[in-house]
């Protein structure tokens, strides 16, 4: 979250995607980003989701996503925003696989807090941590705002929050206010950027945003390249051409 705008930046937000994990298609894909992007999609309407029905997240649930991730990645000039890229799709598919429940990964104790350098340490796999966050969230916001849940607020508000989140000023019963919301910007940095065949990533907007080539076969003669955009469009996974 950056506090030189009314919303996130965009700018600050593509910046920290240096650090993503590979895990999802991104592949380096950042070292095209900058003014060429943010030409390309100038002035880009704002889009529509695919019509999709959540099937691991509840109505309350599926309410608080539907406002953060909106305010995580908002449409603006530069490129389309996360609900109309399908982020909220890439979440609640995300959840059911066994990354996100933890059936690949050692959950058994000891649990302890531990340096980053060590990776996460907590009992919670991430589909939990996404379900105790907005769960505690909402209770937060009910108890401090006459009733309303997160989605209830104002945008302004909402930002308000997610900031004092990140920096970890909101103390929730039970989680980690800081622990969620790095749970929830990383989830919807994945999905934003991961490719389409995920659920996210409509359209290949994002890639398309940065300059991303996607899976073309071959591309070598524009990696050293730095003060040209790549100037065809991203292939996907399936084949799709953008």
């Amino acid at each position: 979250m950056s506090d030189d705008t009314k919303s996130p930046s965009r700018r600050s937000l593509i910046k920290s995607l240096v650090f993503m994990p590979m895990g999802v298609g991104v592949a380096g894909a950042l070292q095209s980003c900058g003014k060429a992007g943010a030409t390309a999609a100038a002035g880009a309407p704002e889009g529509k989701p695919d019509a999709y029905t959540p099937s691991f997240f509840n109505a309350a649930e599926w309410a608080f996503l539907g406002a953060a991730v909106d305010r995580l990645i908002p449409h603006d000039e530069h490129g389309p925003g996360a609900i109309e890229s399908g982020v909220l799709e890439f979440l609640d598919r995300h959840m059911k696989t066994p990354y996100a429940n933890g059936g690949i990964w050692y959950m058994q104790g000891p649990f302890l807090e531990a340096p980053s350098e060590f990776g996460y340490q907590g009992k919670l796999p991430l589909c939990d941590i996404l379900r105790v966050g907005i769960k505690s969230m909402d209770a937060y916001c009910v108890s401090s705002f006459s009733g309303k849940k997160f989605a209830d607020l104002t945008p302004v508000k909402q930002d308000a929050l997610l900031k004092d989140m990140e920096a970890g000023k909101i103390k929730l019963a039970d989680i980690s206010s800081k622990l969620f919301f790095s749970s929830l910007l990383n989830e919807t940095r994945n999905g934003y950027f991961a490719d389409p065949k995920h659920g996210g990533n409509k359209n290949m907007g994002a890639w398309k945003m940065i300059g991303y080539p996607g899976m073309r076969a071959d591309y070598l003669d524009w990696v050293e390249v730095r003060d040209k955009p790549y100037p065809i469009g991203p292939v996907d996974l399936a084949g799709r051409r953008g």
